[in-house]
């Protein structure tokens, strides 16, 4: 099982966007996913069509780690239940009660929680993506206690791409003192303009200072996101040329982002 973060430091780049493309991009290659919805605005659980019961949500689960019994608690993505696919995409449910773990004073204990959560997945996904809170306090650093890797997201713009350089940052000293083992998977350009001397600019500079974490290929803004999320719809069941062309986009991305797993890759080639 990969545990992969989808972080940023700033608000308003698209990373429920990309978090979601991601799942639509595994759940059509036959992956089985777990998304969990770790900000407390819960955009993932409404964008993955979930209809919460008698489920606990993450945040609750993150109150009594060791009783959450997660594998009772995760929702079905209605995108599979559509007909989408008969594969797996479940949800860890979000909700605003995570927002009392994100603060920037946690120690080392409550960074583990999230670990302790997902230890009772292991033999039900291959895949776990958790979308984060856009900050770098409690929840997104609980986050990668329990992860392998982590993909930041960025416009290119000037204040998304001074984010993301103090994200890297942080990301290596959060290594040297909690996660030795925790690696970038890169950075996702997301909402590029291609008529834009702006982005093109911005674009160019990320390459310079980030070089081959800087992910190929980058997302175009897309007019219809906004309508294929409302309708809690996969990328990739979405009429329309545009569409298609972003779920062939995501489905590359996941692909460079599973490279290193030969289970998980052999899957999605075939």
């Amino acid at each position: 099982m990969q545990v992969v973060s989808i972080s940023s430091l700033k608000g308003g780049v698209g990373k429920t966007s990309v978090t979601t493309g991601l799942a639509s991009a595994a759940l059509a290659a036959g992956i089985p996913t777990l998304v969990v919805d770790l900000d407390p605005h819960a955009d993932a659980t409404t964008a993955l069509g979930v209809q919460p019961e008698s489920q606990l949500d993450i945040g609750r689960m993150l109150k009594n780690p060791r009783k959450a019994r997660i594998q009772e608690n995760v929702a079905g993505s209605s995108w599979v239940s559509n007909g989408s696919s008969n594969g797996t995409l479940d949800v860890a449910i979000g909700s605003a009660f995570t927002g009392i773990y994100d603060r920037p004073d946690l120690g080392r204990r409550d960074l583990r929680r999230l670990t302790t959560v997902l230890g009772g997945t292991t033999t039900n996904y291959e895949l776990v993506l958790i979308d984060c809170p856009p900050s770098l306090n409690g929840l997104t650093r609980m986050a990668w206690s329990a992860s392998d890797r982590v993909v930041l997201v960025a416009e290119p713009g000037l204040f998304s791409v001074a984010g993301t350089e103090r994200t890297m940052r942080a990301i290596q000293l959060f290594r040297q003192e909690f996660a030795p083992n925790l690696a970038p998977a890169g950075i996702i350009a997301n909402r590029v303009r291609s008529g834009s001397a702006e982005h093109a600019y911005r674009l160019a500079e990320m390459e310079s200072m980030f070089g081959e974490l800087l992910l190929s290929p980058h997302i175009p803004e897309q007019a219809n996101w906004q309508q294929i999320q409302g309708a809690a719809h996969s990328v990739h069941h979405w009429p329309g040329d545009s569409a298609k062309n972003s779920a062939k986009l995501f489905d590359a991305l996941l692909q460079k982002l599973l490279a290193h797993q030969p289970a998980l890759r052999d899957r999605r080639q075939r």
